[in-house]
């Protein structure tokens, strides 16, 4: 090799490390070593140089930087406006209460869960998905005792497998293919990667309902919303024409929610105090509920139930520009000794009163009847302008947002529904390619008003791109220096046969994912794959997708996958969980690959 090789190779290196070390942000570690590559190769073609130190080797600042306009990238951009339409309209709840149900075992969940998981992790990018069952299962364990510990692990792996199923399941799939279009190869079709995705999956979902009751911990979460002493008292009524009427308590959902808890209905002046699990629910019932914040929050987005008098929908504001506020009343407010009714707080702060804490007691009143105290703590629905105007004011002593309290545009959810499934059939009837079906998709959320245009801009994982275009243009200096042939060579000298090396590339792939990303790792590793199908005379493709499915494969570390780390508090895992967990789903996989692959491509 040349000193252009031996000097990407070293960057390569060192990058690993710091990406491994925690070292910087990764986007800007990336950046940064595309830019010393960039500046390099613009150097050494400075003719004024002796020859040994000129060459042309290194790629032009226009091809180093080519990945950031990259129609996977781009994809993967715009698929996350479509999760986001998706999640704002209560899509994704809609499908979850569909797919899973309410199981009252870990065993049960499990069979419920991973499956549906999987078959939904295949159209959606896993982070969202793990984001939107996660409240899911700890309310499924927070009302049967259970240990979340068996269910936040296989989740995560079911989301990982099931992303491996199509090319739109994974951000790596994506940007691989996009790779294989620029070196002149035939790109992989929507369902192509199913040939290996689907068995894998089988084989680690049957691993998964065989093992974990062995070798997952049964741990509760170091933290739990149950310790906050802080108790709202809430009323929502039911809408006579929504979903929930003529539902029972425990099929509606409303049993034991977590940090929360039913005390009682009021039917039309009639109060029920101790309510049955099996109370069947009317229009117009009054619901009493006592609980956190978070669990109010999560109420509010429940189909079918409406705050009292519909006092939100009066709030002058659009929906989309609506949040939760927590506001609490000072001695100079000039309500203080009213009732929330007659002093017409909604008129005076153009604000709806949904829930009121007051030193942890619970309330025993209309909420509209409520005679304010200072020191009540209000949580309120008012324009997401309402904290910064009244953050001054004498009338409360603070007032804050609550976070991720945008009210959920249930209407539109059978729209977003339909969006997604547009979005998965054109590329997958071969009518559309995937980039101009999801920018379609992404367009006809913020049309419809599934989204905002600020919901849609906030969604975009800037860093993410960022880190995965600079991966791109490393992987090009890899390429053309010619560092990834003879990493190739070595690698086919060291294994042998085609299967040996496969089973190296297969297992050098999930060991970079497991320290740095798995798009990082793909883009690293694309290269030499290419260059090692050459040197073999296979189909590149055989190679290739080997290192995109390896790259994905990050069981057995929680840095592994983005997913890993979501879980790992709320779990209460510890790193030996995933070793002892993923390790041996890594060799599953590992095998299986290299059994298929070949026969396959």
């Amino acid at each position: 090799m040349g000193w252009e090789a031996w000097m990407t190779v070293g960057l390569v290196v060192l990058l690993v490390v710091a990406l491994a070390r925690n070292m910087g942000p990764p986007d800007l570690l990336t950046l940064g070593a595309l830019t010393i590559l960039v500046v390099t190769g613009e150097v050494s073609r400075w003719k004024i140089l002796p020859d040994w130190l000129r060459s042309e080797l290194l790629p032009t600042a226009g091809q180093a930087v080519s990945g950031f306009g990259a129609s996977g990238l781009i994809t993967v951009g715009v698929l996350f406006v479509v999760v986001t339409g998706l999640s704002q309209t209560g899509g994704t709840e809609l499908l979850t209460q569909r797919l899973l149900g309410r199981p009252d075992s870990i065993r049960k969940a499990q069979l419920q869960l991973l499956p549906a998981i999987s078959v939904l992790s295949a159209f959606l990018n896993n982070t969202p998905i793990v984001a939107m069952f996660m409240p899911v299962i700890d309310d499924v364990c927070k009302k049967n005792n259970l240990s979340p510990s068996r269910l936040y692990l296989p989740l995560v792996y079911a989301t990982t497998l099931g992303g491996m199923c199509t090319l739109i399941g994974t951000s790596t799939n994506l940007l691989v293919n996009e790779q294989i279009t620029k070196a002149g190869l035939e790109p992989f079709h929507f369902f192509e990667l199913a040939w290996v995705g689907v068995p894998m999956t089988i084989l680690g979902l049957i691993y998964m309902l065989t093992c974990s009751r062995f070798l997952l911990p049964d741990r509760r979460p170091v933290l739990s919303v149950n310790d906050d002493p802080r108790q709202y008292t809430v009323e929502m009524t039911v809408d006579p024409e929504g979903p929930l009427v003529g539902q029972t308590i425990e099929k509606a959902g409303l049993r034991h929610l977590p940090g929360l808890f039913l005390a009682e209905i009021d039917r039309n002046g009639d109060v029920i105090p101790a309510v049955s699990s099996q109370e069947r629910l009317q229009g117009r019932d009054r619901l009493v509920f006592v609980g956190i914040i978070e669990s109010v929050v999560d109420l509010k987005k429940i189909r079918g139930l409406l705050t009292p008098d519909n006092q939100a929908r009066k709030v002058d504001a659009p929906q989309t520009q609506r949040c939760l506020i927590e506001a609490v009343v000072s001695d100079r407010c000039p309500l203080v000794g009213k009732s929330i009714r007659d002093g017409q707080f909604r008129s005076v702060y153009n604000a709806a009163v949904l829930a009121i804490a007051r030193s942890g007691l619970r309330i025993n009143a209309r909420l509209g009847d409520v005679v304010l105290q200072a020191g009540d703590t209000l949580l309120l629905e008012s324009h997401t302008g309402f904290a910064r105007q009244q953050r001054n004011s004498p009338d409360f002593f603070l007032v804050s947002n609550v976070e991720n309290s945008t009210p959920v545009r249930h209407g539109k959810a059978r729209i977003a529904l339909g969006i997604m499934a547009g979005m998965v059939l054109l590329p997958g009837l071969g009518i559309l390619d995937i980039l101009p079906a999801a920018m379609a998709a992404a367009v006809l959320m913020i049309v419809t008003r599934c989204c905002t245009g600020a919901e849609a801009r906030r969604s975009i994982d800037l860093s993410l791109l960022l880190m995965v275009g600079a991966m791109i243009g490393i992987g090009e200096a890899m390429r053309t220096t010619g560092a990834a042939l003879h990493i190739a060579d070595q690698l086919i000298g060291l294994a042998g046969s085609e299967r040996a090396v496969i089973a190296v590339l297969c297992l050098t792939a999930m060991v970079i994912t497991e320290l740095v990303t798995n798009n990082a790792a793909a883009m690293l590793m694309f290269p030499i794959a290419q260059a090692s199908a050459e040197r073999l005379g296979v189909d590149p493709k055989t190679m290739i997708v080997t290192v995109m499915l390896g790259a994905s494969a990050g069981f057995v570390t929680p840095f592994g996958y983005q997913t890993n780390l979501m879980v790992y508090g709320p779990g209460g895992y510890r790193f030996s969980d995933y070793v002892r967990f993923g390790l041996p789903l890594s060799l599953i996989f590992l095998a299986l690959c290299v059994v298929l692959v070949p026969v396959i491509w």
